[in-house]
């Protein structure tokens, strides 16, 4: 019940049923914790989702994405609902599709006034290059009722804070025009949720439909008729991008499992006591084959290839690369997925899994590194 995955969350119990409209066979998920997901199935597909109600805020956002990431071994984590447009050019209606998100509120108070130092978190490559292809082909506008206007999708910045941003005058509305004029949008959970996803390893998709202009008219008769449509629209695009993610896993599936129906050997020439870090397969002698066994089925050494990772972090500490505290972060991942190595059962593959890619998140800036916790995690999820 648990993989093969999306994560939608919202903040706003009007964007939790646009999107719950648009899923069948809801099954409540309790976490231990107390939080209460649905997960159902995207209506016509194969899509699963794991729905979820933050609340406002960027705090108990980033709190409830991680929970669900721990939760679920999610193929990615959507944040869906509305927003207000900065910019009098944006029609209502309209959805807007973070190129990166901006933790506007962050700066230093200094004698001659407070100067900007935003957090910034870019959106998955693979993710945005999609959802650009969505918007293009405009089949997500199935099942979307017939407004005054065909809604467009818009790739942007989006600003995200802690206060409820309702003017044009005011001093913060002159310091988003100041250091934040790319904004296309302004709202209060983004920031949380895609540090959720970055130090999770999760790629993230912040999906918001215009409800207002942040301007000073919102909570008036034409925020109360925009703010639902700007929620439809929203789940439509939202629940199409999941759609679209969880085929695009299949298809990589299918051609990753094609090139490895042959078996590739490759003489392993190590001696004494030299290691060899393998990303799947199988050993026999001084052989190793990758891709099957001798019997035909996948094999990898879950143990060898963390003894190999952890190598390679100390590697990368000694060399200055790893500051402490994230070495620490590191090692502390890599005991929690040694622990659960054995995936004797779905909760062991699931920690194995979660902790791989908390892992991933804090290295992702080593490439070689990040890419060996990535190979162990494909490798995790293939084992029966």
């Amino acid at each position: 019940m648990t993989e093969n995955v999306v994560v939608v969350l919202t903040a706003l119990n009007l964007e939790y049923e646009a999107v719950r409209r648009r899923l069948t066979d809801l099954q409540v998920h309790r976490h231990e914790r107390g939080t209460r997901f649905e997960v159902g199935t995207v209506r016509g597909t194969r899509c699963r989702i794991a729905l979820g109600l933050t609340d406002k805020g960027n705090h108990s956002a980033a709190v409830l994405a991680e929970r669900a990431v721990q939760e679920f071994s999610s193929v990615a984590v959507l944040f869906v609902g509305v927003a207000g447009a900065l910019w009098d050019d944006m029609p209502l209606g309209d959805v807007v599709v973070a190129k990166h998100v901006y933790a506007y509120h962050g700066g230093t108070s200094e004698d001659d006034g407070l100067k900007s130092r935003p957090r910034v978190w870019e959106t998955d490559h693979g993710i945005s290059q999609l959802a650009s292809h969505l918007a293009r082909t405009g089949d997500w506008l199935d099942g979307v009722p017939a407004g005054p206007r065909t809604p467009r999708v818009h790739f942007g910045p989006i600003a995200a804070g802690e206060i409820v941003h309702n003017s044009r005058i005011s001093y913060e509305a002159r310091w988003l025009r100041e250091y934040y004029n790319d904004a296309l949008a302004i709202e209060m959970e983004s920031a949380g949720v895609a540090q959720a996803g970055h130090l999770s390893g999760t790629p993230v998709a912040v999906v918001r439909g215009i409800s207002d202009r942040a301007d000073g008219t919102k909570a008036t008769s034409t925020d109360r008729e925009w703010q639902p449509r700007a929620a439809d629209h929203a789940a439509a695009f939202g629940t199409r991008l999941a759609v679209a993610l969880i085929e695009e896993q299949g298809e990589t599936t299918m051609r990753r499992s094609k090139h490895e129906e042959a078996p590739r050997s490759v003489t392993n020439i190590a001696t004494g006591s030299s290691q060899v870090a393998i990303q799947a397969g199988y050993v026999s002698g001084n052989v190793v084959y990758m891709g099957t066994t001798s019997q035909g089925s996948t094999s990898v050494d879950l143990g060898a290839e963390l003894a190999a990772i952890r190598d390679r972090l100390m590697q990368e500490r000694s060399a200055g690369n790893v500051d402490e505290i994230t070495y620490e972060a590191a090692q502390a991942e890599l005991d929690t997925a040694t622990k659960a190595a054995d995936c004797a059962t779905p909760e062991d593959k699931r920690t194995f899994v979660v902790a791989l890619k908390k892992l991933r998140g804090l290295v992702d800036d080593l490439a070689d590194l990040a890419a060996m916790v990535t190979a162990l995690i494909t490798a995790a999820n293939g084992l029966s």
